[in-house]
């Protein structure tokens, strides 16, 4: 039996604290191999020559030359996958998300000392994160890249969306047609751009849409802002008992759990904690669980870019319900996880390429 390769991982960070942490976190999972440290990018620059790593994890403040400008320096010249660490500050957020536009495969947040749980989470976002930057498909930065977060090896048991929000079946589906469509969104690695493109190809008045995207807290608000900017809808992060209403994008706030309710006609989010759900919180398998629930034929679901089985079968449970799912093809996605593993459970109607999503989703609203 031929043993399987490796990831090679360099840690680029300044802090010798946060250096021996991420090696014990990521020597923790046996698929990957740290090969080197370096404590600012001068150091990394030639370690990378030495060394040939699969994957970079990058801190942002470092001395002699920031993070941001060492990634430009990594993605114009020979491209490696970039995994940004940050801490969670509101301008450190919005330096990260710079960073994705310059090639960060991923985002994470900097591992600290905490509860036994908050420990355990953090090692399965950060080996995740690795796993799926070393999937991902990086090119020299000419224009814009993207991001997210992860999963593990020495396993916290794998829940199911059945912990947050119990499965929908015959007397508890949404039977009764509305007049107005929602649209449900889930995404992880690459999705920050998939997500730009899809919501700028919509008009002020598409369908209301609640978005889960797996980023860490803090995250998601200056991602959500930053899209307001750029598109005809108005984008935010989703509160606790928000409308979903035409002209309006959600996007679930991170380490939170984000599910559709409805009321009458009126459909809401509905905004909790909870553990980990197949490996992610917030978790698309919830949100598409809830939309089956209260959603069902009256709902279009899309599933985009993204490491992992996160959605699939929640996807198939909103089929079930009536729903008309749509998955991003192969070719235009930074990681084909998500989308295979949804048509592999059966729960999409139609493969598209990213470009074409918006149209088929305006196209199955109005129909």
């Amino acid at each position: 039996m031929v043993e399987q390769k490796k990831i090679r991982v360099l840690i680029v960070d300044d802090s010798a604290v946060v250096r021996q942490t991420m090696d014990k976190i990521l020597k923790s999972d046996p698929s990957i191999e740290v090969i080197g440290h370096a404590q600012d990018p001068f150091v990394a620059a030639s370690q990378i020559k030495k060394l040939v790593p699969d994957v970079i994890t990058l801190d942002v403040e470092m001395p002699r030359m920031d993070g941001i400008t060492f990634l430009q320096k990594i993605m114009t010249q020979h491209p490696i996958p970039v995994v940004m660490c940050s801490t969670l500050t509101t301008a450190g957020s919005e330096t990260a998300l710079k960073a994705l536009e310059y090639g960060a495969v991923e985002i994470i947040t900097k591992p600290k000392m905490g509860t036994k749980a908050f420990l355990e989470e953090s090692r399965i976002r950060i080996c995740d994160a690795v796993k799926a930057a070393a999937l991902s498909n990086v090119k020299k930065l000419s224009g814009k890249r993207v991001q997210t977060i992860g999963r593990s090896n020495r396993v916290a048991p794998k829940l199911t969306a059945d912990a947050v929000l119990a499965a929908p079946t015959k007397a508890t589906r949404a039977m009764t047609q509305t007049t107005e469509k929602v649209v449900m969104v889930g995404a992880s690695t690459g999705g920050t751009e998939a997500l730009r493109v899809f919501l700028e190809a919509l008009p002020a008045d598409a369908p209301g849409i609640v978005i889960v995207q797996h980023m860490p807290e803090a995250f998601t608000k200056a991602f959500a802002d930053r899209l307001n900017t750029l598109c005809r809808m108005t984008v935010k992060e989703a509160e606790n008992n928000d409308s979903v209403v035409p002209g309006r994008a959600l996007i679930a706030p991170g380490s939170k759990h984000a599910l559709l309710k409805r009321s009458g006609a009126r459909y809401f989010v509905e905004i909790k904690d909870g553990p980990l759900v197949s490996r992610h919180r917030p978790s698309v398998d919830v949100l598409f669980r809830s939309a089956a629930r209260y959603a069902g034929k009256n709902c279009v679901g899309v599933i985009m870019t993204g490491m992992g089985d996160d959605g699939a079968r929640g996807m198939k449970e909103m089929k079930d319900a009536g729903a008309t799912n749509i998955a991003q093809d192969e070719k235009s996605c930074i990681v084909f996880g998500m989308p295979k593993e949804a048509i592999k459970h059966g729960g999409v109607d139609s493969i598209l390429p990213l470009n074409k999503i918006a149209q088929e989703v305006l196209k199955q609203c109005a129909g």
